[in-house]
């Protein structure tokens, strides 16, 4: 017994003199807030794609009753066209579920909304994500084009990635070209996944910059680093609807 006792207090103090393994990436504030953002794509058949928007401006104000819309955006560039990105915002997962609760029983929603969109509609996808602790949502400061880039990183999660990845936003950042909106963590569909919305100007604006960003040594330098732990990346250009908050 006492011999265990010992091998236990060994193990015990090893663990607390170990190096704590984390990340600002998963660290703050928002760790604890159970504040989370659901991102929708729906994938529009070519020919309706007039008649799905003119649908959606006409009744989201039957569901913008019951929760946030942060964002509506039709894809410009990037990826299959004919299809929208929205984005949804929940104070947690009981605000969720009793919103759809409300919606399922709204008459109204269901025959002026629901079922004509979803008979134009090919193909719906869905992810659950966080803002990162280091960003909080932004708001352009004028009417512009946005940028959706997203990142899947290698497994390890942010204790792995995280302080790289960061780095290298900030670096963009610093240069000015373009306005951070939001940061993203997927927590329910692709995992070590980031989201990362931008806003421009203009495409030509946002293309500029980019050209700028590819001469600066420090942009260079963190994103030299952060690509090691990269799988694969991808973007699309978006355009604000009428009725999108963020515009």
């Amino acid at each position: 017994m006492l011999a265990l006792g010992k091998s236990l207090t060994k193990v015990l103090a090893a663990r607390t003199l170990a190096p704590q393994v984390c990340s600002s990436f998963a660290k703050g504030p928002r760790q604890y807030d159970g504040t989370f953002y659901e991102f929708r794509t729906y994938c529009v058949k070519p020919s309706k794609m007039n008649e799905f928007l003119e649908n959606v401006k006409k009744n989201i104000h039957l569901q913008t009753a019951h929760s946030e819309l942060v964002g509506f955006w039709s894809v410009e560039l990037g990826g299959r066209i004919n299809k929208v990105f929205h984005i949804w915002k929940y104070d947690n997962f009981a605000h969720q579920t009793e919103v759809r609760k409300t919606l399922a029983n709204d008459k109204e929603w269901r025959e002026q909304l629901l079922i004509p969109i979803m008979g134009i509609t090919d193909k719906q996808e869905s992810e659950i994500t966080y803002l990162v602790p280091w960003c909080k949502l932004e708001k352009p400061p004028k009417e512009g084009v946005y940028e959706l880039v997203t990142f899947q990183m290698k497994p390890g999660g942010p204790a792995l990635w995280g302080d790289a990845f960061k780095r290298a936003i900030n670096a963009h950042v610093e240069l000015g070209y373009s306005k951070l909106i939001g940061v993203f963590h997927t927590e329910y569909g692709a995992l070590n996944r980031v989201h990362v919305l931008w806003w421009n100007e203009s495409a030509d604006s946002r293309a500029a910059g980019r050209h700028q960003s590819h001469e600066d040594p420090r942009v260079v330098a963190a994103v030299r680093e952060s690509v090691n732990y990269l799988v694969s990346q991808q973007n699309m250009l978006l355009i604000p609807t009428s009725y999108s908050p963020l515009k």
